[in-house]
């Protein structure tokens, strides 16, 4: 164990400087009363700018919805969680893959939130002032009350969906989606996680979670209570797998070494070199990291005998892009499935 903990935790130490790399019968939702829709405004294409009240965090929150092409009859939703910008930056999905594309012939809702950075997409014990200063917010983080109890039926109300729902997230959000899906076991029919790192509360886990919550001035104890806490326990998939859902599952990751999109002639690198290193040795070692946390979900979920989680672990690939909108395009057959899209 101890060989096998060498490598990523150095990885660690390169987390700081790239997280921003990164964000049956369906279940019924009674909707909060002081959730709904504030602004909506057209977007490019079939997309929709829209803010949501959020009661629980006492704010509004922007989301984009990508729309179906038939409106008028109903389709399902899938929510897609940006990593650790919470699609506050350049690093979001419609900046840097092809998600309104991809999706444009799919008979599915679309709903990317655009705020959360730094969040973990999770209920804090305590309001942040390091994180509101950061973000110029209130520094309330209520994000999984927001995610499974009061956004669903404010969606299914505005959209005519169908009430069932799959969601997916990259990097620290791939952590957040495995652990929403444990507090809310009835709500998604799929679930998939790129690039994430299920181990929260071993030293490894810790100083990784610690590292990317510091990157928004914050406390992690604001978060889930002193570092090693119960908190930190029971927002660890690794250590709540038992608690998973039984529901198809994709969970991926790279083993850190170069592959195909880690070349200078990506379009996302624009042939800058300085880019290319970055991706490379700093994208690499994120990546081994998340691998290995990956790697340890396998096992423990396969001593657990589940059989319908598809483990996708790539030979070559840094945490980046190019991976990601691969993952998604791979993914997207158990999530349709799933869904009936």
């Amino acid at each position: 164990m101890t060989s096998l903990l060498r490598g990523p935790r150095r990885a660690l130490v390169l987390l700081a400087s790239a997280a921003l790399l990164t964000l049956g019968t369906a279940a019924t939702t009674t909707a909060d009363p002081g959730a709904s829709i504030v602004s909506r405004t057209p977007g490019t294409g079939r997309s929709l700018d829209i803010t949501v009240h959020s009661p629980s965090m006492q704010r509004d929150i922007a989301l984009q919805v990508l729309r179906p092409a038939d409106t008028r009859t109903p389709a399902p939703t899938l929510y897609l969680l940006n990593g650790a910008g919470g699609g506050e930056d350049a690093a979001s999905w419609s900046a840097q893959t092809d998600v309104a594309g991809f999706f444009a012939d799919k008979h599915v809702n679309v709903v990317i939130p655009l705020e959360g950075a730094f969040s973990y997409y999770t209920d804090w014990q305590q309001p942040d002032t390091g994180l509101a200063e950061k973000l110029g917010n209130n520094g309330r983080n209520m994000w999984a009350t927001f995610l499974t109890e009061e956004l669903p039926p404010v969606v299914d109300a505005a959209f005519g969906t169908t009430g069932a729902n799959a969601i997916a997230g990259i990097s620290m959000a791939a952590t957040s989606v495995l652990d929403l899906t444990i507090r809310a076991p009835e709500l998604y029919r799929a679930a998939a996680a790129y690039s994430g790192c299920a181990m929260t509360s071993d030293p490894l886990g810790q100083a990784f979670v610690t590292l990317v919550v510091s990157l928004g001035g914050a406390d992690s104890e604001n978060m889930w209570g002193p570092v090693g806490g119960p908190g930190w326990q029971e927002h660890d998939p690794y250590l709540q797998a038992h608690r998973l859902p039984d529901i198809p599952m994709y969970i991926s990751s790279g083993s850190g070494l170069p592959g195909r999109h880690d070349t200078a002639t990506s379009p996302r690198l624009h042939g800058d070199q300085k880019m290319l290193w970055n991706q490379l040795l700093v994208g690499g070692g994120i990546e081994a990291a998340a691998d290995y946390c990956t790697r340890a979900l396998q096992q423990r979920t396969h001593e657990l005998g589940r059989t319908d989680i598809v483990f996708d672990l790539r030979p070559s690939g840094t945490h980046s892009w190019g991976y990601w909108e691969d993952d998604l395009h791979r993914s997207w057959p158990l999530l349709g499935a799933a869904l009936g899209a």
